[in-house]
């Protein structure tokens, strides 16, 4: 991945948790590894991956993240309360200090799905947060790599307001 403003905050992101000795999860849906692929693409910034998970389908949702099955076929995986249960169990299922996840229609438009809506989500002990875009049908790369931005933007933010108890 190449974008400059994502290699920045994956920069960003390393300066925060490499000092601190902070670990991050990710749950990817529509980005499909683009996240995680990002940050282990920055050689200093690599060391902060616990673990990631690409939970692409309905399935792998619900068996590799515990997400209830009937709300995830609901929504078709797409929704914020998703979002935030796949970050909070991204979280309890790693020894990771912060969680982000990602799910969302990246296009092109199935049935009547908001192609470009993407629900993010970041996950910590002292919260949860969220952000939903409406992106349109701006292209699959487009959309993944605006996801992916965000998540990180997200993630920095998040992890400047941690506490972590000293080792």
């Amino acid at each position: 991945m190449r974008n400059k403003s994502i290699c920045g905050l994956v920069t960003e992101l390393g300066g925060i948790f490499v000092p601190r000795k902070m670990k991050i999860a990710v749950a990817e849906s529509c980005t499909g590894g683009m996240l995680a692929s990002a940050i282990v693409g920055d050689v200093n910034a690599s060391p902060i991956i616990d673990r990631a998970f690409v939970v692409y389908s309905i399935d792998a949702k619900c068996e590799m993240l515990g997400l209830a099955r009937t709300r995830v076929e609901e929504c078709g995986g797409v929704a914020e309360d998703v979002a935030r249960a796949m970050a909070e169990s991204a979280l309890d299922r790693s020894h990771a200090d912060l969680a982000v996840a990602i799910t969302g229609f990246a296009g092109p438009r199935e049935s009547d799905e908001e192609v470009g809506l993407i629900h993010v989500a970041s996950a910590a002990k002292d919260g949860i947060r969220h952000r939903v875009l409406h992106l349109g049908d701006i292209g699959r790369t487009a959309a993944c790599e605006a996801a992916v931005r965000v998540a990180l933007e997200m993630a920095v933010d998040h992890a400047k307001k941690i506490t972590v108890a000293p080792n």
